[in-house]
C-alpha cells in the first residue's frame, strides 16, 4: 500500500476562503482526521479542491447523502439526507420523496467547489450520490455492481468476478467501467443515460448477479444472506434502487488512511489480479492526484456513453 505523505499544517485552525466568489469559513483545519498518518481537515479540504475538475461532474445534479466524522475517522459518523437549515444560501438541494417520513426531503447537492469545501468543513469525508439525478430520480443513468468480499476473500477474488461480469457484458456488446471502492472492494459501472427506471435496472442486476452465482457457485454470491458470505465475493445487486446511494469516484474513505475510491482500467485489474497483489488497488489521496494529472478523468465515460439493458438468459 502507497502512503500518503503528510502536508504542513496551516498556520491558522480558521480561515475564510474566497472560492469562485463565495466565502466561505471553514474551522479547526488543523485537526487530525485520519490519526494513522497525521492527514488533517486543512489535507482533506485540499485534496476535494485540487480533485474537484474530475469529481465535480460525477456529482451534478445528485442528491448527495452526507457521511459525517466530525472528530475523525476513529471518533464515530452519521448520515445526514436531510439538507441542514444551516446550509448557505446558494448551495443547491434538490427534494426526494421520503416513505419513512411520508414526504420530500430536500438533500444537498454539491454542483459547484464551494458546495465541496463547505460539506468537507462539516467533516463529510464521503461523498455518498444516488444512482439518478435530482430532475429525474426514478431514472438512474447507470447500473452498479458492487463486489463486496467475504473474508478471507479479498479484492483479487472481486477481481476475478469482475472478469466474469465483463465477459457476460462484453457479450450484449456492453461497455463497462470498473472503480475501487476505496474499501474492499471493486465496483463496476454500466453507463445507460438513458429514460430506463430503476423497475427495469434492479430486476436486471439481479437476473445477472444470480447468473454468475449459478455458474460460479465455489466463489459467487448473490443472496442477501450474510451467512453465505464467507470466502466468497456477494455481487450486491440491491444498490440499484431508488433509495440507495453509493459512494462516488474520487469520493476519500474512512478507513484508516485517506483512501479514495478511485477508477481504474480493465489492464489495471488484469494486472493485480495476475500477480495476485491486492495492492496495486489500493490508491490514496496523493495517488490519485497524479493519476488524475497524468491521465484525467477515466470514468469520463460513464457520463454520456448512452446503453440499453438487453435480457437476462434465466437459465
Amino acid at each position: 500500500m502507497r502512503s500518503a505523505p503528510a502536508k504542513a499544517s496551516p498556520a491558522r485552525a480558521e480561515a475564510n476562503f474566497n472560492i469562485q466568489g463565495r466565502t466561505l469559513s471553514v474551522s479547526r483545519l488543523d485537526k487530525v482526521f485520519y490519526p494513522k498518518t497525521g492527514f488533517t481537515k486543512a489535507q482533506v479540504i485540499d485534496y476535494y479542491i485540487r480533485v474537484s475538475r474530475a469529481l465535480l461532474p460525477h456529482l451534478k445534479d445528485r442528491p448527495l447523502t452526507l457521511k459525517r466524522y466530525p472528530d475523525g475517522v476513529e471518533g464515530g459518523f452519521f448520515y445526514e439526507k436531510r439538507c441542514p437549515s444551516y446550509r448557505p444560501r446558494w448551495l443547491h438541494t434538490t427534494p426526494m420523496w421520503s416513505e419513512g417520513h411520508g414526504e420530500d426531503i430536500n438533500y444537498c447537492v454539491a454542483n459547484d467547489l464551494p458546495s465541496i469545501v463547505w460539506a468537507a468543513n462539516l467533516g463529510d469525508l464521503e461523498l455518498h450520490t444516488f444512482l439518478a439525478k435530482g430532475n429525474n430520480t426514478n431514472c438512474p443513468t447507470y447500473v452498479v455492481f458492487d463486489l463486496d468480499p467475504g473474508p478471507p476473500a479479498n479484492i483479487i477474488q472481486c477481481a476475478q468476478v469482475a472478469f466474469w461480469l465483463k465477459g457476460k457484458l462484453d457479450q450484449w456488446r456492453l461497455q463497462s467501467f470498473p472503480k475501487t471502492s476505496g474499501s474492499k472492494g471493486l465496483q463496476i459501472y454500466v453507463p445507460l443515460n438513458t429514460k430506463t427506471t430503476y423497475d427495469a435496472t434492479k430486476p436486471w442486476a439481479r437476473s445477472l448477479a444470480d447468473l454468475l452465482q449459478r455458474e460460479h457457485p465455489d466463489l459467487v454470491v448473490a443472496k442477501m444472506d450474510k451467512r453465505l458470505r464467507s470466502g466468497k465475493v456477494f455481487v450486491d445487486w440491491s444498490q440499484n434502487d431508488y433509495h440507495k446511494t453509493t459512494v462516488c469516484v474520487y469520493s476519500l474513505r474512512a478507513k484508516e488512511r485517506p483512501s479514495v475510491s478511485t477508477p481504474v482500467t480493465w489492464n489495471e485489474v488484469r494486472a493485480a489480479l495476475k500477480r495476485k497483489d491486492p495492492d496495486r488497488l489500493v490508491f490514496l489521496s496523493d495517488d490519485v492526484l497524479k493519476r488524475v494529472a497524468s491521465h484525467g478523468d477515466l470514468f469520463a465515460p460513464v457520463l454520456k456513453l448512452k446503453q440499453k439493458l438487453p435480457k437476462v438468459p434465466t437459465s
